[in-house]
């Protein structure tokens, strides 16, 4: 079985990233010899994708140029974002069209070591509007913001972590539009997932490798040093 498609949210600024990313839209940024987004849709294509959407804003057109319909075997589309700021999951319902009823949806700027079938399988089984890919986290690599056990997200909150959150939002989930009316209003997808979690709606997936990103200059120079040595 193919994977499910998947939407990669590709459409923020980089403001971190500073004149980086005056001319170059954050994940067409060179990464160990090549555009960040292609290290991304290699690990897709080894899973199995066959057809990606990119929701892109913010120099969104010269993604779309230097990508265009296809790459290693994956089938690509592009949903702009809205003209007034959308946020992740106003971006996301703008892209539903392309998208269908279910669909694995990461950040454009993510370099996640995980099986994706997998994941993608245990939303299938979980019978729930959504899955989370969670990490153990501790506080190590960013603040923690989840609660996680027996295969649910039991609580998430992006902006108001508690003590008792040891894991963080691993940047890979599985939607269905259903999910999306968890909060309608919300522009956010961290919104979403709280909604979700509160709703004991949220099924959730151990990682166990770490992420790398490259949404800081520091995190853009650890991954370049990863992916080169890999």
């Amino acid at each position: 079985m193919s994977l499910a498609p998947v939407c990669i949210l590709a459409g923020g600024l980089g403001t971190r990233l500073g004149a980086t990313v005056a001319d170059t839209p954050k994940p067409l940024l060179p990464v160990a010899g090549e555009p960040f987004l292609l290290h991304q849709l290699r690990l897709l294509a080894r899973a199995g994708a066959t057809r990606a959407v990119l929701c892109v804003g913010y120099l969104g057109e010269r993604i779309e140029a230097a990508l265009g319909a296809e790459r290693l075997g994956i089938a690509l589309s592009y949903a702009y974002d809205p003209p007034t700021l959308a946020g992740t999951a106003g971006a996301i319902r703008a892209a539903l069209p392309l998208l269908g009823e279910r669909f694995l949806v990461l950040y454009g700027d993510t370099y996640l070591r995980i099986d994706y079938a997998a994941v993608d399988a245990a939303h299938r089984a979980s019978g729930q509007p959504a899955l989370m890919t969670v990490l153990r986290n501790e506080d190590r690599w960013d603040v923690s913001n989840a609660v996680y056990a027996g295969g649910q997200v039991k609580a998430y909150d992006k902006h108001r972590p508690t003590a008792d959150m040891r894991w963080i939002d691993y940047g890979l989930g599985v939607l269905t539009t259903e999910a999306l009316d968890a909060a309608p209003a919300d522009p956010d997808l961290a919104g979403v997932y709280h909604a979700l979690a509160r709703r004991g709606a949220l099924a959730g997936y151990e990682a166990t490798e770490r992420f790398h990103e490259i949404g800081t200059p520091e995190a853009l120079a650890e991954t370049e040093a990863f992916l080169c040595r890999r």
